[in-house]
């Protein structure tokens, strides 16, 4: 992070630094001057906590991850996630044992179905990215006059996505992926996505639900509208699937 651009984990003030070096490797936590509290108290505490509250969706922790802090993981974390929930539709797909035969044609058409769930998943995050980031604009930089930082809107949205990571225990573990199980990951992830934008904007609960409902709105309008297509993805690989 650039000098300056710290925030307080507390009330989300301006920061010039979060701690001041003294000499013999003595650190001091800056104060700050609105709200009187540590800026950052997470600079001591272990990842593991910082992870911790992060998962309980604290206010201090996304502040901290966001804000306080270089981690420039949102694309790899992105594509990471795509992949899981890309095995996750192609493992429901009807048919999609695996085979161990080299000689079976069929195992190679799966293989491009699994690059097609890659595919329908990107376009549906690119959805509801791109209709929460509409929202934003009209709702904050046109009607109140704000200004709107998007490439920290979009780091911010990407990485509020790591609760898709908690789909790798069902796929290891050859869960039964139930309806309540993925319905529970898919909420806590929309959470997860109106904490950060309600970080990154200061803004109330209300602006940051709904520009997740518009965005969850896109996302679904886009997966029935690929499903609904004369010729659609899903369509094709099924049938380049079945047996002659």
């Amino acid at each position: 992070m650039d000098k300056g651009g710290f925030r307080c984990v507390e009330c989300s003030e301006n920061a010039p630094e979060l701690h001041r070096d003294y000499s013999n490797g003595i650190l001091k936590i800056t104060i700050c001057q609105s709200c009187q509290k540590p800026v950052d108290k997470y600079i001591e505490y272990d990842p593991v906590i910082i992870l911790i509250d992060a998962l309980l969706c604290k206010t201090q922790a996304f502040r901290h991850i966001l804000f306080n802090t270089s981690l420039n993981i949102h694309w790899k974390l992105c594509v990471f996630c795509l992949l899981c929930e890309a095995y996750l539709r192609w493992s429901l797909l009807p048919g999609s044992e695996q085979s161990t035969d080299p000689a079976d044609i069929i195992r190679y058409t799966k293989e491009w179905e699994f690059y097609g769930m890659f595919g329908l998943a990107a376009l549906e995050l690119l959805a509801f990215c791109g209709s929460v980031l509409f929202f934003l604009w009209v709702a904050v930089a046109r009607l109140r006059g704000g200004t709107l930082e998007f490439s920290l809107l979009v780091r911010a949205l990407l990485l509020s996505c790591y609760g898709k990571c908690l789909l790798i225990p069902a796929v290891i573990w050859e869960h039964d992926y139930s309806p309540l199980c993925l319905g529970l990951i898919k909420l806590f992830v929309l959470t997860s996505n109106s904490q950060a934008i309600r970080v990154i904007l200061n803004s109330s609960r209300r602006v940051s639900l709904m520009a997740v409902g518009l965005g969850l709105l896109s996302e679904t309008c886009v997966a029935q509208l690929c499903k609904k297509l004369p010729w659609s993805i899903q369509d094709t690989l099924t049938l380049t699937s079945a047996p002659p």
